[in-house]
């Protein structure tokens, strides 16, 4: 870093995604990416925006918005579109925490939380998970700051019910509480339906998942207009122009190409169950995750060990190389093709020990 870098920024440890080699060709269950095209209605309405991309986009996302807002049973007003979902997360750390009001998340949880906090210079409180990786309830119910939840949670990808999320929400209505859905097209029912009932929930979502474009980069928020209001001040104030002619035009494209959407989803679904039912059958414990990857660790191998072995095999995983989750690695589902060959390569790594 150079000289001139101020202390708050130099401080900063940065959130590390996962890995995009480009020495050889992996199979890629690591990043949690879509193993689909984006849909071809998308790839359609974006490359007729190609042609015009010498003008600004619309900094509304209006026709964007209003698609989404009709899909999600939701007004106009109710809906941010953003750059990503990691934008949103951070427009909500922005306008929700500051020196009086922490961000409160858990310890095992999606990685920027804790990134943001301190970017935004605001105290952190980390409530700890169960010993099985559960979330706590109660401990955020009697929490003062605003929630941040990851919901399902990641990597452990469990679910917490929508009664459960109502109850932290209801619990103190002066605090917000930020639902990060990333995942929930995958087994979760959303909170979104919450939104009218209660003016302190935010819920955020992603393309990047269930959408096959996370490369794109395209996000959402949801909540009451005023909320929607607030984030909006914060966008306006940053980068009006965030969403991108193409990415909004996949965007409706994405919605627009239901069936598209939703056979891709129950494929990972299928594959998830599949993946971990031959898992348990070489010994391995997998956590019953809802989302699009599976948390996972064997009784004979270290998760690091295992990381590595799978990567000499031609497979990419994820492994977090902390305390409490060290023995486990995270496998993103893939097609039937790459997880019969990511099952393959477990079976292969057992033999050779």
């Amino acid at each position: 870093m150079s000289k001139f870098l101020n202390q708050k920024i130099s401080s900063l440890t940065p959130y590390e995604p996962g890995e995009q080699p480009k020495q050889r060709e992996y199979i890629k269950l690591n990043t949690n990416e879509s193993p689909y095209p984006p849909s071809k209605k998308g790839l359609e309405l974006a490359s007729e925006q190609a042609e015009i991309c010498h003008l600004y986009p619309d900094p509304n996302c209006t026709e964007l918005t209003k698609l989404l807002a009709s899909e999600l049973g939701v007004k106009e007003n109710q809906v941010i579109l953003t750059n990503g979902s990691d934008e949103i997360l951070n427009f909500a750390f922005m306008a929700y925490c500051d020196q009086d009001t922490p961000a409160v998340y858990n310890d095992i949880t999606y990685g920027f939380y804790k990134v943001y906090a301190k970017l935004h210079g605001v105290e952190s409180k980390v409530l700890p998970l169960k010993e099985d990786f559960s979330i706590d309830i109660d401990a955020f119910i009697k929490e003062k700051g605003t929630i941040i939840i990851a919901n399902p949670n990641a990597p452990t990808g469990l679910l917490l019910s929508l009664e459960q999320i109502e109850k932290i929400v209801k619990s103190n209505p002066d605090r917000v509480v930020v639902v990060d859905e990333a995942y929930i097209d995958f087994g979760g029912e959303s909170a979104v339906k919450l939104i009218d009932k209660y003016d302190n929930l935010l819920v955020t979502q992603t393309f990047s998942k269930s959408r096959s474009l996370a490369g794109a980069r395209l996000g959402f928020g949801v909540a009451n207009e005023k909320i929607i209001s607030d984030l909006m001040r914060i966008k306006y104030s940053t980068n009006p122009y965030n969403v991108n002619r193409l990415t909004s035009a996949m965007g409706m494209g994405a919605i627009l190409d239901k069936d598209y959407f939703e056979k891709n989803c129950n494929h990972i679904i299928n594959n998830r169950q599949q993946t971990k039912v031959e898992l348990e059958k070489l010994g391995f414990y997998v956590t019953d995750s809802k989302a699009n990857f599976l948390f996972a660790k064997s009784n004979k191998i270290d998760g690091k060990n295992l990381y590595l072995k799978l990567k000499e095999k031609g497979i990419l995983v994820r492994h977090f190389d902390t305390d409490r989750i060290r023995e486990y690695i995270r496998i993103t589902i893939g097609n039937s093709t790459q997880m019969q060959a990511f099952i393959s390569a477990i079976k292969e790594i057992l033999e050779e020990l």
